[in-house]
C-alpha cells in the first residue's frame, strides 16, 4: 500500500530514486514506526511521515518521523553517534546521567561547554531549555589574550543579552537545536557563504532528555538556548536552582538568550 511519505530530493540523491520510488510504494517503508524525534507511535499508511537519513563516517540509517516533529533531511553524524543512535533504535540503552553532560567539545583555548537541559517556566508556561556554561574563559579566535569573549561572541551571532527571564526571547534564524531519535544530537549554526548548517555544539553520543523536555520541545518546535560565562550557573541538581542561577546571571549582566527552532535545516 502506498505510504504518506515526504522524500526530501536531499535524500533522494543519497537512496537513489529506485529505493525512493519502492519506499513510496510501500515495499520497504514500514507502516508503524516510534518517531524518531518524539519518539511516540506513527503510522505513515494513516499520517504524513518524514524520512530521516542519518550518515555516518562509513554506514547510514534511514529512520521515520511524523512530518509535525521534523522535515525530510540528511543529517550528518559521526560513526560513533550513529552507533548511539542504532541503540537507541533496538532499545539498547547508553549510560548518561540525566540533564546534565559536559562534552569533550573542544572551543577557543580548550575550554569545554557544559550544557544543562531543563524546563524553564516564562509566562506560566514550560518551555525546554538548554543552559550552555563553558569550564573556562573563551578567548576570541586569533587572539592570545586572556579575557573572556564568551558573551561578545555570541551576541555577534545573534543572541540577545538578558536583563531578566520575564518573556520568551526572540528566534534566532539560522540556529537550530537537532533532537533525533529522542536524544539530543547538536546544536547547528548557519554554514559559510548560506551553506549547510554546521555543528556550534555536537555531543559525543546523542544525549538523553525527559519526557517532559521532548514533549515540551514538540509542542513549541523550538529550544531556548541561555548561554553564561564560566562560573555564573554552576551544576545544579535541580530545575528549580537552575531557574534561580539563570535570574541570578541575567541580574548581573552575565546571560545571554535566543529561541532556536526544533531541528532546523
Amino acid at each position: 500500500m502506498p505510504r504518506m511519505l515526504d522524500v526530501s530530493d536531499e535524500v533522494r540523491a543519497e537512496i537513489g530514486d529506485e529505493e525512493a520510488d519502492r519506499l513510496l510504494a510501500g515495499e520497504t517503508a514500514p507502516g508503524s514506526y516510534d518517531c524518531t524525534s518524539c519518539r511516540t507511535p506513527g503510522d505513515s499508511e494513516q499520517e504524513r511521515t518524514s524520512t530521516v537519513l542519518f550518515i555516518g563516517d562509513e554506514t547510514a540509517v534511514l529512520a521515520f518521523a511524523h512530518a509535525g516533529c521534523l522535515p525530510s533531511q540528511v543529517v550528518q553524524v559521526t560513526e560513533e553517534q550513529l552507533r548511539g543512535a542504532v541503540k537507541s533504535i533496538t532499545g539498547d540503552t547508553v549510560d548518561v546521567e540525566p540533564d546534565r553532560v559536559v562534552p569533550e567539545q573542544a572551543v577557543p583555548e580548550q575550554a569545554v561547554l557544559g550544557v544543562t537541559s531543563g524546563l524553564v517556566l516564562i509566562g506560566g508556561e514550560l518551555h525546554p531549555a538548554l543552559v550552555v556554561e563553558p569550564t573556562g574563559p573563551i578567548a576570541r579566535p586569533g587572539t592570545a589574550g586572556t579575557g573572556d569573549d564568551f558573551l561578545p561572541l555570541l551576541i555577534e551571532q545573534g543572541f540577545m543579552p538578558l536583563a531578566e527571564l520575564s518573556a520568551v526571547p526572540p528566534v534566532l534564524h539560522g540556529w537550530s537545536v537537532l533532537l533525533a531519535m529522542g536524544r539530543l544530537h547538536a546544536v547547528l549554526q548557519p554554514g559559510s557563504n548560506g551553506g549547510q548548517p554546521v555543528a556550534w555544539w555536537q555531543a559525543h553520543q546523542p544525549l538523553q532528555v525527559t519526557e517532559g523536555w521532548r514533549v515540551a520541545a514538540t509542542k513549541h518546535q523550538q529550544v531556548l538556548m541561555f548561554a553564561a560565562p564560566v562560573g555564573s550557573i554552576g551544576r545544579q541538581p535541580r530545575e528549580d536552582l537552575l531557574r534561580d542561577a539563570l535570574d541570578k546571571a541575567a541580574a548581573n549582566g552575565k546571560l545571554v538568550g535566543s529561541a532556536l527552532p526544533l531541528a532546523g535545516t
